[in-house]
């Protein structure tokens, strides 16, 4: 983000034009009469000619019928038929012309460019005039399905609006008259848009259409109207449906201007939406988090009902009822998954690695076992037979009252168990009374985890009451309170077989809100007492639980949309980046027009739609009805980056803590659609619940962007702000003490959580890598570690022939399993060749035009002289590994900037900003005349190792590690820097763990064995000098080369490199002496050889010692390698920095979202993007919002209209 403010225009200039162009073309349906260019006349009027061409022939049906010519129905068929004539002809015409202009569209990928082409006409049917009016179908099948429909939308259209129909339900010609002349400019538009050219509507569910859907929308509610017309036709004079009849007339001249604002959706998001709704309040059940499921669970719910239906018995009822919506309300789709264990369930989606698992041996719920089988069965059986027994004895029982009748004890029993289920809920929070209050039991200001689960204990007691008396006991009681019901026995009741489905079912489904449902109907009962309610009592208690959970879900909807505008509205004024030249203006409108702005919300609440905020200004418009989870597209797509393996990583933590919050009731009550925000430290954690049932919770976890933008970090701060007002121990005075002053931000902290995840600790070496001491030290410390790693080595292999493996733990040998990113990832260019090692991976584009004829070239007039030409590891690894191909490096053309020059001795591929664009190799092939095998001796040449103690023959070396093409005179220069105490000491620590049986003279020989000790002083000196360090570092930059791998040429590198363990061990081995240099400045130097053994231990065994590019660290962060270490580079600053991931449990902050806030401004995000186009990263509606989270909001949608980093799968865990 540059720029930030009110300032920022809400679409630029280009977007203006462009919204403007089709937002007229979207309220006709199709023809562009506005194109920004000039065109023939012809255009515009063959336009209108179709535009007006179904008007045309349906005044030819209403004429001749009016003249008494035709009968009605004769009249329809003409005029369908005729616009059946003139579809088919304009869908010939256009493929006609598809075929003479001799262009190919790719199936599913139309041009988004098409509304900016400029076309040149020559005549006035010419192909490019044609395809320009009526661009056809890319579907023969919609050719004719579209064509058919058309005559058929022509054919009833006449019939809707003849004459006399409107004469009769309306009695005024003149009225008449006007109705007849708006619905044939409503049928005009609904047929261009089928058969001539579809407009972009402003309700769009999908990115792309890619069946042609579109067209067929507008027809659909065209349709609804005109069957309420047939029924009141052919149906017996009943009143209520001829006064449907007339307003649905009236409101058929307003559809123009619903489309216009998009509020009637498009048939896919209608779809989903109806089904949604008819399953949660018509048959009890959760939305779902996928469409897959929402169309399985609909159909056999609703199957049920209709079971119900026929079931000749109540008591059949009753058992059938309970027994499935106790079924139904668990998750069986994961029965499956379960079965193999919690491991397997969460493997997969990268939730269990390394020691996620449970801290339980086995929790109640992960597994599908024995016991979680026989405790649903008898949870089943014992609800069978409560309901069965209590319905045979009780429920023939008549009684006016249910202050009187048998259901007065358990009434009362419910009313007390919500009271105490709600009072033990809310004491869980930070907050109470709906974030209002503090919590002054809820614990704050401690950041140990230990003493914040002791603070904490007394309420996991209490949340224990609560679980049983939620789980176990209300369910039971409200199936005694349903059993026993007098309107059992009026079966054979559409209404009421709907109300028992869903009654029997939402109170395993939903037991929290179902409680409350039932405690209002009996409230209503007892404040009735004796009195007879005869149209409510009527209803039979079943429906009146079905409107109850209706109106409550609208009524809590309709509060939150509420707060959420205030916020909005406020805002717009008291805060003074956010306040607009606009912003006065807006506010009198909306506190003048305040009834309008109250309408507009409570329909919004009413229709369980998205209240959307155009350009998220106090402009409140009712976005379409859609599914709660806002998007079409199935749940897990992201925008992988490096970061997300930190989100990969936690989130099995994070759904175990999860699990347990929800059962605690500290995040409140829960309900699919509710949104929760996470943080920790630069983490930022979106939690979305997809579904609900007994027992179970399906939810997504998004990772949102660690590369903070300066929007993100300011919303970011207020998001730290109002976590530490509520987990911080409060130094208010007065009497604000109490309350929670960040109630209008769209955050509500909930609770705190303890999850396993990674602390990121970031130093500056200053006085560490720059210390000529320490630089010193160095070379002696990387020589022990060496030793220790080639010992430890021998020992690795020693063990792996004897368990006859084919592959041990070996130091450098280890292969880490591949990780999977549990979401959609970036797929590699297939021409992009990967060289991948375990210490680096380097990535090298081959294009079309090959680089080897820049091999040549070179400046001979250099003004600064001739430059030494290096040689990388990575390239002259490439060039030793057999058969594989060689690998140009892009060679600097005659006269460029050679980027060395610019930072200093520092290689390219230590920039890591660099490396997507093919730049990890920085130094062209050098030394081509070179033999590397000139001063190499042959392996066969070496003579025999006679070692002194057999046991030496354990710590023998590969003879290829002994043909260093090295002077025996440098080696023997070098000789003194060798350990030998060290590796003694060393040898004596590994020899007990080869040796059968430790004796003293065993060890004392082994430690004499003066051929095994020059062996291993041959390689490691060998080493020394093959990545240039025989003399003692003096530049930290070429500490950082040699840390990252990048290796300036030395004559014996190509041998070094030749051997991959050995150089895999060496490159290790330096990462080693560096962390001990780093652990000796900080913490103080090794007092004896035993401490640094161990230390190299811990290193192997607890650290991954590398680079954050490398594969092997997202490997370790995946499997959660207790500990992390990376030497960086600021390249900004010109520090150098040491980064230490530290996995431990920490305390993460999780607050509730306002869910209608969000889903409005998904709502506008969808509207802003995907109709008007307006994809400016600078735009006004991404800019940072403190309150309302805007920046956050937009970055958590799906793509690819958000872009978080990471997105989980649907996680399903018990939450019992």
């Amino acid at each position: 983000m540059v720029r930030m403010g009110p300032d920022v225009p809400l679409l630029n200039e280009y977007k203006q034009e462009f919204f403007w162009k089709r937002f007229p073309q979207t309220v006709l349906g199709g023809p562009r009469f506005k194109l920004g260019y000039c065109a023939p006349p012809y255009v515009y009027v063959n336009q209108a000619v179709l535009f007006l061409t179904p008007w045309l022939f349906g005044g030819i049906g209403t004429l001749l019928c009016q003249l008494q010519l035709l009968q009605e129905l004769h009249a329809t068929v003409l005029s369908g038929m005729l616009m059946f004539g003139a579809a088919a002809a304009v869908q010939a015409l256009a493929l006609y012309a598809a075929r003479r202009s001799g262009t190919v569209e790719r199936l599913g990928a139309p041009n988004i460019l098409i509304d900016e082409e400029e076309v040149e006409f020559t005549h006035c049917v010419s192909p490019e005039t044609v395809r320009f009016i009526a661009p056809g179908k890319r579907f023969g099948l919609n050719v004719v399905l579209h064509t058919v429909l058309a005559g058929v939308l022509c054919g009833f259209g006449t019939w809707y609006v003849l004459l006399g129909r409107l004469t009769a339900l309306y009695g005024s010609i003149s009225v008449s008259l006007v109705i007849f002349v708006l619905t044939w400019v409503t049928l005009c538009i609904a047929e261009y848009s089928l058969i001539v050219n579809t407009a972009t509507e402003t309700a769009t569910f999908q990115a792309q259409d890619t069946y042609e859907i579109t067209p067929l929308t507008r027809p659909l509610y065209i349709f609804i109207f005109i069957t309420v017309d047939v029924a009141d036709r052919f149906s017996g004079p009943i009143p209520e449906l001829q006064l449907a009849s007339q307003i649905l007339h009236v409101l058929f001249l307003f559809l123009p201007l619903l489309w216009a604002l998009g509020l009637l959706p498009p048939l896919d998001a209608l779809l989903l939406w109806g089904m949604e709704q008819a399953l949660v309040f018509g048959l009890g059940g959760s939305p779902m988090s996928s469409n897959l499921r929402l169309l399985l669970m609909f159909g056999v719910s609703a199957s049920i009902a209709v079971c119900n239906y026929f079931i000749p018995s109540s008591l059949g009822v009753v058992i059938f009822s309970v027994s499935m919506g106790f079924l139904l309300s668990l998750d069986l789709s994961q029965v499956g998954t379960l079965c193999r264990g919690p491991q397997t369930a969460f493997g997969n989606r990268g939730l269990c690695r390394g020691e996620s698992p449970p801290r339980t041996s086995n929790p109640f719920g992960w597994t599908l076992g024995c016991r979680e089988f026989l405790v649903y069965l008898s949870l089943l059986l014992v609800a069978m037979t409560e309901a069965g027994l209590l319905h045979h004895f009780f429920g023939s029982v008549q009684s006016q009252s249910l202050v009187t009748g048998p259901q007065a004890p358990i009434g009362y029993l419910l009313l007390v168990l919500y009271l105490i289920c709600w009072a033990l809920r809310e004491i869980q929070g930070a907050y109470l009374f709906g974030g209002v209050f503090i919590n002054p039991l809820y614990p704050k200001g401690i950041s140990s985890v230990q003493t914040f689960k002791q603070r904490n204990r007394w309420l996991y007691v209490a949340a224990a009451i609560r679980r049983v008396l939620l789980h176990l006991v209300s369910p039971f009681a409200m199936i005694a309170f349903l059993s026993m019901d007098k309107s059992l026995h009026l079966l054979h009741r559409v209404s009421l077989s709907v109300g028992f489905t869903r009654a029997f079912r939402v109170v395993w489904q939903s037991s929290e809100e179902a409680l409350l449902q039932t405690v209002v109907v009996v409230l209503m009962q007892l404040a009735a007492g004796v009195h007879v309610l005869s149209g409510w009592d009527n209803l039979g208690t079943e429906v009146q639980l079905l409107l109850v959970g209706l109106v409550t879900d609208r009524l809590t909807q309709f509060l939150a949309k509420l707060k959420f505008t205030l916020t909005l509205l406020v805002t717009s004024w008291t805060e003074k980046k956010q306040r607009r030249q606009s912003a006065g203006t807006l506010l009198a409108l909306n506190t003048s027009l305040c009834p309008l702005l109250l309408a507009v919300v409570t329909l919004s609440a009413l229709l369980s739609a998205p209240l959307l905020p155009l350009f998220t200004l106090p402009i409140f418009l009712v976005g379409f009805p859609r599914p709660q989870r806002s998007w079409p597209g199935p749940v897990g797509t992201a925008c992988p980056c490096p970061d997300s393996i930190f989100y990969q990583q936690m989130s099995g933590s994070l759904a175990y803590a999860l699990r347990m919050a929800f059962a605690r009731g500290s995040l409140g009550s829960l309900a699919p659609g509710s949104h929760f925000l996470g943080r920790f430290q630069d983490r930022m954690v979106w939690i979305m619940i997809l579904e609900r049932g007994y027992g179970y919770c399906t939810v997504n976890i998004k990772g949102l962007e660690l590369q903070e933008t300066s929007c993100h970090t300011v919303e970011a701060r207020r998001v730290d702000e109002v976590f530490e007002a509520a987990f911080e121990r409060p130094e208010r005075l007065g009497f604000t003490q109490g309350f929670n002053l960040h109630w209008g931000n769209a955050l509500t902290p909930c609770a705190t959580l303890a999850v396993r995840v990674y602390s990121d600790a970031r130093n500056v070496l200053s006085g560490i890598i720059d210390s000529h001491d320490n630089l010193r030290k160095l070379q002696d410390d990387f020589l022990k570690s060496l030793v220790w790693l080639l010992l430890r080595y021998c020992v690795q292999n020693h063990k792996r022939v004897l368990w006859g493996s084919e592959e041990g733990p070996g130091v450098g040998a280890r292969k880490s399993q591949s990780s999977q990113l549990a979401q959609t990832t970036c797929n590699q260019p297939p021409e992009a060749v990967i060289v991948e090692s375990n210490v680096s991976s380097l990535r090298f584009r081959q294009d079309s035009s090959s680089l080897t004829s820049f091999g040549d070239w070179s400046d001979e007039d250099d003004l600064f002289g001739p430059q030494p030409t290096r040689r990388t590891v990575a390239l002259v690894t490439a060039e030793a590994q057999p058969g594989h191909m060689t690998l140009q490096t892009g060679a600097s053309l005659p006269g460029s900037v050679e980027m060395d020059s610019l930072f200093e001795n520092m290689a390219l591929s230590a920039l890591q900003p660099l490396q997507p664009l093919g730049l990890g190799i920085t130094v062209p092939a050098a030394d081509k005349c070179h033999n590397p095998e000139v001063f190499r001796e042959s392996p066969s040449s070496l003579p025999q190792l006679n070692f002194s103690c057999p046991q030496s023959e354990v710590f023998n070396l590969p003879t290829g590690w002994r043909t260093a093409p090295l002077l025996p005179s440098r080696l023997l220069q070098l000789r003194p820097l060798f350990p030998e105490d060290w590796f003694r000491f060393t040898l004596g620590q590994f020899g007990p763990a080869v040796q059968g049986e430790t004796t003293e003279d065993m060890t004392k020989a082994l430690k004499e064995d003066e051929v095994l000790k020059e062996l291993h002083t041959r390689v490691a000196l060998s080493c020394l000098i093959s990545l240039g360090a025989e003399s003692a570092f003096t530049s930290p930059s070429y500490v950082y080369r040699l840390y990252c791998g990048d290796i300036p040429w030395t004559e014996g590198l190509n041998w070094l490199s030749s051997s991959k363990e050995l150089y895999q061990l060496a490159l290790r081995a330096f990462r080693f002496s560096f962390k001990l240099l780093f652990d000796q400045a900080s913490l103080g130097p090794m007092e004896s050889p035993e401490e640094l053994f161990s230390t190299l231990e811990e290193y192997e065994r607890d650290w991954y010692i590398g680079l954050v590019t490398e594969k092997g660290w997202h490997d370790s962060v995946l499997q959660e390698k207790p500990f992390l270490f990376c030497l960086g580079h600021d390249l900004t600053m010109g520090t150098y920095t040491g980064r230490v991931l530290s996995l431990q449990e920490q305390l993460v902050h999780v607050g509730r979202l306002n869910g209608e806030g969000v889903r409005g401004q998904w709502a506008n995000l969808s509207w802003e993007l995907l109709y008007a186009t307006n994809d400016d990263e600078e735009r006004y509606s991404i800019q940072a919002h403190p309150f309302m989270l805007r920046n956050l909001t937009v970055q958590a949608a799906d793509p690819p209209l958000g872009y978080p980093i990471y997105s989980s799968a649907p996680l399903h865990f018990p939450c019992l």
